[in-house]
């Protein structure tokens, strides 16, 4: 449900997964934008800004609960980030222990409103292990599942459980389903290797060779924080257009021809759906690889 009141701005947020590759910049632009962070992370790279800093595991309850002390908002994004980095269990087991721990304590001592960090992968299709494509472009939000690996798994339990925090404790939950999230310098590098790369072509198809800059992606998390509205959203956000310079038709008709095509997609229009995205945080991305501005070579 989408409220008519102002904006809120919380008072301070708890970041998990501080230290990652969203975290950091998040961090750093809720502290340019005036609010006080408290940060959450397995290990630090570096020293984080934050004025209070937590290490250790997001599973943990007792820590978690020190860590939400005088926060009013939370932003999960602790996670192992792919099937590859352990055991099934492992990567089941810790993401939805952590996003159970964090929702379950922020909502039992108050908290109003969580962003969490699910993914392009929730539904399945991207990382199983057979012959499949999606059953439809554009992606959207009710693509239908079919889960082979524990991340792409852990991801949609995740969903579940802001669905069941809501209900439980009345706490906002925002799910943003995340593509490949980098700096643009990386995007264009990640692009001119995808170029070189038909089998990584025809893999990324079943997640539409969407991609999101940095910006746009904590755009995302900062609106889910203070954006007037109730209930649990799940929201797929990706940039309008391709990591692949050739026409998405084309790539369609050859990647996945068996697919339902509800609709034409000219240029190098990404086959995202991100109407609800749009809707419920009025957000819009603003930065595609297909500018002239982002396609030039860094001097």
């Amino acid at each position: 449900m989408t409220d008519s009141a102002s904006p809120m701005k919380p008072t301070r947020v708890l970041v998990t997964g501080a230290d990652g590759t969203i975290g950091r910049p998040v961090v750093e632009a809720l502290l340019s934008a005036g609010i006080p962070v408290t940060a959450l992370s397995a290990a630090w790279s570096a020293p984080s800004p934050a004025d209070r800093v937590f290490t250790g595991d997001a599973a943990d309850a007792t820590l978690v609960r020190q860590a939400l002390k005088d926060a009013d908002a939370v932003v999960h994004l602790a996670a192992i980030p792919h099937p590859g980095l352990g055991t099934a269990r492992e990567v089941f087991v810790g993401n939805t222990s952590a996003t159970f721990t964090v929702l379950d304590a922020a909502g039992e001592l108050g908290v109003r409103r969580a962003v969490i960090a699910s993914s392009i992968n929730a539904f399945g299709v991207p990382l199983n292990r057979h012959d499949l494509t999606p059953a439809y472009y554009p992606l959207d939000e009710l693509s239908p599942v079919a889960h082979d690996d524990a991340y792409s798994l852990s991801k949609w339990v995740d969903e579940q459980t802001g669905a069941w925090a809501y209900s439980r404790w009345d706490i906002t939950v925002i799910a943003l389903r995340f593509p490949l999230v980098r700096d643009l310098p990386e995007l264009r590098a990640a692009a001119a290797r995808l170029s070189q790369n038909p089998d990584e072509q025809a893999r990324l198809a079943r997640e539409g060779w969407a991609y999101l800059a940095m910006a746009d992606a904590v755009d995302a998390v900062l609106r889910g924080l203070t954006r007037p509205v109730s209930g649990m959203h799940t929201l797929l956000l990706a940039a309008e257009d391709t990591l692949v310079e050739e026409p998405t038709d084309l790539l369609l008709d050859r990647f996945a021809p068996k697919s339902e095509r509800r609709r034409n997609f000219p240029g190098r229009t990404a086959p995202i759906d991100t109407a609800a995205a749009r809707r419920v945080l009025g957000w819009i991305p603003r930065h595609r690889l297909s500018d002239p501005i982002f396609l030039e070579t860094p001097a």
